[in-house]
């Protein structure tokens, strides 16, 4: 029997982000942990370091079947783990993504697709969710790895846990999935853990899975305590040689 890794959380809060919808004053193409960094990862990872994880966001979004034709992507970057058979189930796709150059990345993998770009920014305030159901009252809206992340408007007081609280009220009885970093790290997985679970699992026992003895130094993305009585899988993305993100997903019908 293998004994877990005995688990730190870093106490600086100033996250590993590698998603392109950082939104500090910097411009977006130029941010050191997002924007044109983000795309050139892609660019050169795409085929292999990222192709398994790629794969199973597929299969997650695959398995997702929302009736409505409607469809809003929230923080989609180039659309990197989307795929066209995914796309084609709707009719109009609405996009909230900051980032230009993800914009036009975006129309040049996907240029069949009904992409309409719509403009955000108030999502991260109190109340975010409730606006974001009312401005798409039929759609179904997917989360793209926006959850852990820095966003658009985020206050230096931003509370993450108080923020995502407000999530399933706001969007009960709608149709919505996510996929989010829980936490990232430099140390490689060891464990081989059941990709689902019926509910929550407890961040130390979860990463006990996935990390095996030693020390595991991780930084937390602050989204462990989303719908906890939920059904959701989890996946590792190998998002460069030494960086590690444990993700999981969330969906509703």
């Amino acid at each position: 029997m293998f004994a877990p890794a005995k688990v730190d959380a870093l106490a600086a809060r100033t996250l590993h982000y590698p998603h392109s919808i950082l939104l500090k004053p910097m411009p977006y193409l130029f941010h050191p942990s997002g924007g044109l960094l983000y795309h050139l990862r892609a660019w050169r990872w795409r085929r292999t370091l990222w192709a398994q994880f790629h794969a199973e966001v597929r299969a997650w979004l695959s398995a997702w079947r929302p009736k409505s034709p409607h469809l809003v992507l929230i923080g989609p970057s180039g659309g990197y783990a989307l795929c066209a058979e995914f796309l084609a189930r709707f009719t109009r796709i609405s996009v909230l993504e900051p980032d230009p150059l993800a914009r036009w990345l975006l129309r040049r993998r996907f240029p069949s697709a009904p992409l309409h770009w719509e403009v955000g920014g108030t999502l991260a305030r109190t109340g975010g969710f409730d606006r974001l159901a009312a401005a798409y009252p039929d759609a179904a809206l997917l989360f793209c790895n926006l959850l852990g992340q820095e966003l658009q408007g985020q206050a230096a007081d931003f509370n993450r846990g108080a923020w995502l609280a407000e999530l399933e009220q706001a969007l009960r009885g709608r149709s919505w999935a996510s996929w989010h970093d829980l936490v990232s790290t430099a140390r490689a997985p060891t464990g081989r853990p059941p990709s689902c679970s019926g509910h929550a699992i407890a961040l130390e026992e979860l990463l006990g899975h996935y990390w095996l003895g030693g020390r595991l130094e991780f930084l937390d993305h602050e989204t462990a305590s989303l719908c906890p009585a939920a059904p959701r899988r989890h996946t590792i993305w190998h998002l460069a040689p030494r960086r590690y993100h444990l993700i999981e997903w969330l969906c509703t019908p």
